[in-house]
């Protein structure tokens, strides 16, 4: 696992009205402070990539559909340095990614039908200096492919 990265199974709790779910709860280790909440959505096969920020941690949580999530470590002093690593998330995988500050990230939305990732960070987005830095989803100072693997 990539230093710094954690993640925690969600359990949803069903009942038949439905279901509930805990995201993310202040007594959880996952948890730094609160900053906002947003919803992030992605057309199927659409990849979001890449970003990261220098003092925001993101908690991923995919609340429709499946995605799958990659983040890389470029960090150059980090134990874990180029390590890359794959979530698969969704209905069929609830998790909780907890991704650092410094780490590369994005999702690509998986399957027929629309993806949304829900997103708490710490920090308020900043309008006038936006903590988000990005590169293109095909770029070369990471290796990695977001084509589909068949394996």
């Amino acid at each position: 696992m990539i230093e710094g990265v954690k993640i925690r199974k969600l359990r949803p709790i069903p009942d038949e009205r439905g279901y509930l779910m805990e995201m993310l709860r202040s007594d959880w280790e996952e948890f730094e402070k609160f900053g906002q909440v947003y919803v992030t959505a992605a057309y199927p096969g659409v990849v979001k990539a890449w970003h990261y920020h220098r003092l925001q941690t993101d908690h991923f949580i995919c609340l429709q559909g499946m995605a799958k999530v990659v983040l890389y470590d470029g960090r150059e002093d980090s134990p874990t340095y180029r390590q890359i690593e794959e979530f698969f998330i969704g209905h069929l995988n609830p998790l909780l990614i907890k991704i650092p500050p410094l780490v590369m990230h994005g999702f690509k939305g998986l399957g027929p039908g629309m993806t949304l990732i829900v997103n708490v960070p710490t920090e308020l987005y900043n309008y006038q200096e936006p903590d988000e830095y990005r590169l293109p989803p095909d770029t070369d100072q990471i290796p990695y492919d977001w084509a589909r693997k068949d394996r």
